[in-house]
């Protein structure tokens, strides 16, 4: 069974084809970042018409490319994401199930998340259902138990701001450019994590929900605050400590909500999806809190290239719909 995939929701256009679930045949993807860069975050009626400038070229060069292979369905990430360029693979999408004469799957990206490690040929033990599943982007935060690919449950996300979005404020406050995430694990590598006492959102709640505006505004306060009277042959260390500070504590505020969601599901399994599983910090603070907590939980974040909106993803995970 061979799935061709379609992503549009965010700033990347992207197409995959994929069979069986796991084996990549082909992919392709364009990012717009450098087009948004400027605004300090994604605009979506830029981001739609650049799509729709990439999508015709980008897919007709992609059907090229696969040509001779048979194509049982067309995937598409759908409703989910930013309106004008998730509409913009909708319309692709259905014109071409329609000229191949193929069922066309409509597929929540960020459910589909999840999904990375099943494509990702580096993972040769795949996880087992049921597994808590972590979901950290630029515009969600959520934990979710699977029970089965298709059955699936949010038992808690954030009240407010996503974490990639908060990394994104963050850098601004900071003079760094965006995507926010990589450029504050950069040069958070030359600063000093317990530099800046952050305090970690919600630590003493037993829920399950997370919040990063409060730690935001701790940012802001301490950077206008102390940032001025920096020396400038100093203030490059003082955004490098307070980058490291702040990642530190966001990243252990998610160990500590999995940690609750862990011995309240009993589940030994966590599968972390999304654009923020793409830093390597967060893993390095999960694994050693883990071990710090002795927290039984066998780990599965996948390469790099499957955490950020793809493609490959969403075909993967679509074949879990075709009977």
């Amino acid at each position: 069974m061979r799935i061709l995939g379609i992503e549009t929701t965010c700033d990347e256009t992207s197409f995959a084809l994929v069979e069986n679930g796991t084996t990549v045949l082909a992919e392709v993807t364009m990012s717009q970042v450098a087009k948004h860069a400027p605004y300090g975050g994604v605009v979506p009626e830029l981001g739609a018409r650049e799509h729709v400038k990439n999508i015709e070229k980008l897919g007709t060069n992609f059907m090229t490319a696969i040509k001779g292979y048979d194509i049982d369905a067309v995937a598409v990430a759908s409703k989910v994401g930013l309106p004008p360029a998730v509409q913009v693979g909708e319309a692709y999408a259905a014109g071409l199930a329609k000229a191949l004469t193929v069922p066309l799957l409509p597929i929540n990206h960020v459910v589909a998340h999840i999904w990375g490690v099943w494509i990702d040929k580096e993972f040769e033990t795949k996880p087992t259902f049921p597994f808590l599943g972590l979901i950290v982007s630029g515009g969600h935060t959520q934990l979710v138990t699977f029970d089965s690919p298709t059955s699936y449950e949010i038992i808690g996300e954030t009240l407010d701001d996503a974490i990639g979005e908060a990394f994104d404020k963050v850098a601004s406050l900071l003079g760094l450019p965006y995507p926010g995430g990589p450029e504050i694990e950069r040069i958070a590598e030359t600063g000093d994590s317990l530099a800046v006492p952050f305090p970690i959102p919600l630590e003493k709640e037993d829920s399950l929900q997370f919040s990063f505006a409060g730690l935001k505004t701790a940012v802001r306060t301490h950077v206008e605050k102390e940032l001025a009277q920096q020396h400038e042959t100093y203030k490059k260390y003082f955004i490098a400590d307070v980058a490291a500070s702040f990642q530190r504590v966001a990243f252990l505020h998610l160990a500590q909500k999995v940690e609750k969601a862990l011995k309240q599901t009993g589940y030994t399994q966590l599968v972390v999806g999304g654009g923020v599983a793409a830093s390597q910090r967060l893993a390095d603070v999960l694994f050693s809190y883990f071990a710090e907590k002795e927290i039984t939980c066998e780990l599965f974040i996948p390469n790099r290239k499957y955490c950020t909106d793809n493609a490959s993803v969403i075909a993967g995970y679509a074949s879990n719909l075709v009977e």
